[in-house]
């Protein structure tokens, strides 16, 4: 049980009246010093109860609570309250339901997002701009293109943000061809597309090699619509002619558009010199990145992985030292997998989860099967500096997506989608994989990665290997 408080003394100041959300406020401080998840529900149900607060306000601040003191996510905070509510029978508006569809586009759980798309139907909740939007976004963000185009034209009334959403989910998803021809009926429309619409269809473009309808999207901004590119635009450009490697003008752009590039540009082009193993262009791109953001981890893992493809190992030593200077740590890959509306989540070379020796079984049948398929390792998305190859093939084959694909299998009946979340960006090694075992196991396999969405089905990528 929670202990009193202590009375407040009493004051004769003619200060004014705390508000509700600030007691909320001042209660979650002090609790989160010593007290439990269930504490906390207890003292906010009495005051939703005592104060008539609001239940999106509590769900919004309880979550932040739970996330701290079970040392658990805020969006899986969100889902652990929204339960909760639909078990208590209590009322759900659409600010509720927006904020829980956000958790679960975080999370990628597209059996959690189902389940509150069930609630909003039960609920007889008719899709406005904003909770459509939320609900194309969960479903594009959890790789359902088929759900995300269902809640486009469920919703009733469709702005400018409806519009962007679907076209922007279509365009992670590999779908360039349907994004540019959502962009094409929208034009049809009474909208005109705005800024985000058209860093969306560029995006669009940049993910499927359209080369060609990129450059003539990128003119019809500003020519027909009098739209300005800024920084955000460039951006797409410059990744679309580096994933086509048209480095020559990707360098005209750079020195002709009219601001300095940032780094989610550099970052793009970076990747773009290391699949196409473009060292010197790489290795100028890297420096000035770690200039710009030289707290940022990624420039220097990315020009460290330059050196490491060049062979020049001096040059990956001299940026793991400068790294180690400045206390700069590389982020840890991380994948996860929702089954059976569980959440697990996997590292490399992972030995916590309860089934770990099943999991490694299925690794090594995968591995095998894979051999027979004509697998060959990709040894390059392995540092040079791992002499033994039996090393660098134990690197590869324990990469978190490829545990969490293997729990997948064991866990689900044939057939059944497997869909995985990772921090970073998907290695070729493990693409080449997942394309193979998507035929040799008959399943779809949907791997979102931190630029992408990779539908593998049937031996082949919905990125044509273009990513």
């Amino acid at each position: 049980m929670i202990s009193a408080l202590p009375a407040p003394r009493t004051r004769t100041l003619p200060i004014a009246r705390p508000s509700k959300s600030h007691i909320i406020d001042k209660n979650i401080s002090l609790l989160s010093l010593r007290a439990s998840l269930q504490e906390a529900q207890q003292l906010h149900a009495l005051l939703i109860k005592t104060s008539q607060i609001s239940y999106p306000y509590y769900v919004s601040r309880l979550a932040e609570f739970y996330a701290v003191s079970e040392n658990g996510s805020l969006e899986c905070a969100h889902m652990v309250i929204f339960r909760r509510m639909k078990e208590e029978g209590e009322s759900i508006d659409r600010v509720t339901l927006i904020s829980v569809l956000a958790a679960v586009s975080q999370l990628g759980a597209l059996g959690l997002g189902r389940w509150v798309d069930a609630s909003i139907d039960k609920l007889k909740m008719e899709l406005d701009e904003n909770l459509g939007c939320a609900l194309i976004n969960m479903c594009a963000k959890c790789g359902c293109v088929e759900g995300a185009i269902g809640a486009f034209y469920r919703t009733k009334r469709k702005g400018v943000d409806t519009w962007n959403a679907l076209i922007s989910g279509l365009a992670v998803n590999g779908q360039s061809a349907t994004a540019i021809e959502f962009f094409s009926k929208m034009g049809s429309s009474n909208l005109k597309p705005n800024a985000i619409t058209f860093s969306s269809v560029l995006n669009a473009s940049s993910h499927g090699g359209l080369v060609e309808d990129g450059l003539r999207l990128f003119d019809k901004m500003r020519t027909d619509y009098g739209i300005d590119p800024v920084i955000v635009h460039y951006g797409c450009l410059v990744d679309l002619l580096s994933r086509a490697a048209l480095f020559d003008k990707v360098e005209e752009i750079l020195e002709s558009m009219p601001m300095q590039p940032d780094a989610v540009m550099l970052k793009a082009l970076l990747s773009a010199c290391r699949v196409h193993k473009n060292f010197n262009l790489g290795k100028k791109a890297g420096q000035w990145l770690m200039e710009l953001a030289p707290d940022d981890h990624a420039g220097y893992v990315l020009l460290s992985n330059i050196y490491a493809l060049e062979g020049n190992l001096d040059g990956v030593h001299d940026v793991r030292k400068e790294m180690r200077k400045k206390g700069i740590r590389k982020q840890t890959g991380c994948s996860s997998i929702e089954v059976n509306d569980s959440y697990h989540e996997f590292v490399a070379g992972d030995i916590t989860h309860p089934r770990e020796d099943e999991i490694y079984q299925m690794l090594d049948e995968m591995v095998q099967r894979l051999k027979m398929s004509g697998y060959e390792p990709d040894l390059d998305q392995v540092l040079l500096d791992i002499d033994e190859q039996d090393m660098k093939h134990t690197s590869l084959f324990h990469h978190s997506e490829k545990l969490a694909v293997a729990f997948g299998l064991i866990s689900t009946s044939p057939g059944t989608i497997l869909r995985v979340v990772k921090n970073l960006r998907v290695c070729s090694d493990c693409h080449s994989a997942f394309k193979l075992l998507s035929s040799i196991y008959t399943r779809i396999i949907i791997v979102r990665d931190s630029s992408r969405f990779h539908h593998f089905n049937a031996g082949s990528c919905s990125c044509m290997d273009y990513w």
